[in-house]
C-alpha cells in the first residue's frame, strides 16, 4: 500500500491528521515560550483537489466540515484554516497540507523546519510558506535531518513524522528508530507519527511493539471509514502522539466522534482514542 500526499490530499485521513495537528499546536501555545515545529516528510505544502484522484470523497467530507456548524473548537479551527488558505490563494479547490496549516498557526516566537526529499516538491513548498517568518525548508532525508535538529534551542518542540509508506515495513521501522533517536536527544519532545490502517491485525501488532518501547506517556488516535480488515487500500488513519499536550486526549474523545460523523457518510467506520502509559 502506498500513501502519497498528493494522491490522498484532503481525504478523511488528511482531515483526521490535520485537525489533530492544529489541536496539538494550540495545546503547546498555552505557554508563551516558543517552540520548534519540525516535519520530516513535508511534501509540496498545498494541493489542488480538482486534480486529486480522491477529490470526490474529499469534497464530500470537507464540504460538511466547512458548511456545517460545530461546537467543537478543534474542528472549527481546522475549517477556518482551510477557508483562510483558499481565500489567500483565491482558489476554492485549494487544500493546505500539514506544513501550510502548521506554519499558519505559529506565533512570532515559534519557528518551523520543513524537510522534503524531492527538490521540486521542496521548491513548491518554499513558495507556499514564503510569507511566514522563522520557517526554513530543507531538502534531505527527513529521518536523518530530524535527528540533526535535536535538541532545539527552545527546548520545546513538536515533530511530525508522516512518511509516504511507499515501502510500508521499512517506513514503519525507520519511523520507530527515529522516534527513539529523537527522544534520546530531546526527551521531552512531542512527537506525532501518522500511520495508515489497512489490516487491523498488522496495525495493532506494530502499534503494540512501538508503545512497548516507550517510557514516555503517549496517546493513540484512530479514525476509520471502512471496516479495518476490508480490502480497501486505505481503511483508516492513525496517530501515535508521544507527550501529548495537556488534555489533548480528553478533548479528542469529544470531537473525534463528531468528525467521524462528518466524514463517514456510509456509517461503516469508527474511531478510537486511547491513553498509554508504561
Amino acid at each position: 500500500m502506498k500513501y502519497r500526499h498528493s494522491f490522498h490530499a484532503g481525504n478523511f485521513a488528511d482531515v483526521h491528521k490535520h485537525v489533530t495537528l492544529l489541536a496539538a499546536i494550540a495545546g503547546l501555545q498555552r505557554k508563551d515560550k516558543g517552540f520548534l515545529y519540525l516535519e520530516t516528510h513535508a511534501g509540496r505544502g498545498a494541493y489542488d483537489l480538482s486534480e486529486s484522484p480522491a477529490s470526490r470523497s474529499s469534497r464530500t467530507g470537507l464540504s460538511r466540515i466547512l458548511g456545517e456548524a460545530t461546537e467543537s473548537a478543534e474542528i472549527k479551527r481546522y475549517g477556518e484554516a482551510v477557508r483562510h488558505w483558499r481565500e489567500l490563494v483565491k482558489d476554492r479547490n485549494a487544500y493546505p497540507g500539514s506544513p501550510v496549516l502548521a506554519t499558519g498557526a505559529l506565533r512570532d516566537q515559534d519557528r518551523a523546519v520543513l524537510i522534503e526529499m524531492q527538490p521540486p516538491e521542496a521548491h513548491t513548498l518554499e513558495r507556499a510558506v514564503s510569507h511566514h517568518a522563522n520557517v526554513r525548508v530543507e531538502i534531505g532525508d527527513g529521518y536523518d535531518r530530524a535527528r540533526a535538529h535535536m535538541p532545539p534551542v527552545e527546548r520545546r518542540g513538536l515533530v511530525l513524522i508522516d512518511p509516504p509508506y511507499e515501502e510500508t515495513a521499512r517506513d514503519f521501522e525507520r519511523a520507530r528508530t527515529t522516534i527513539g533517536e529523537v527522544l534520546q536527544r530531546f526527551p521531552t519532545a512531542v512527537i506525532m507519527l501518522w500511520y495508515p490502517i489497512k489490516d487491523a491485525r498488522d496495525t495493532q501488532l506494530w502499534r503494540k511493539r512501538l508503545i512497548g518501547t516507550l517510557q514516555q506517556p503517549a496517546m493513540i488516535s484512530e479514525l476509520w471509514v471502512h471496516p479495518c480488515d476490508s480490502r480497501i487500500a486505505l481503511n483508516g488513519s492513525g496517530l501515535v502522539i508521544i507527550h501529548p499536550p495537556y488534555q489533548l486526549a480528553q478533548r479528542a474523545q469529544i470531537w473525534l466522534p463528531q468528525l467521524l460523523g462528518m466524514l463517514d457518510a456510509a456509517g461503516t467506520g469508527g474511531c478510537l482514542v486511547e491513553e498509554c502509559t508504561n
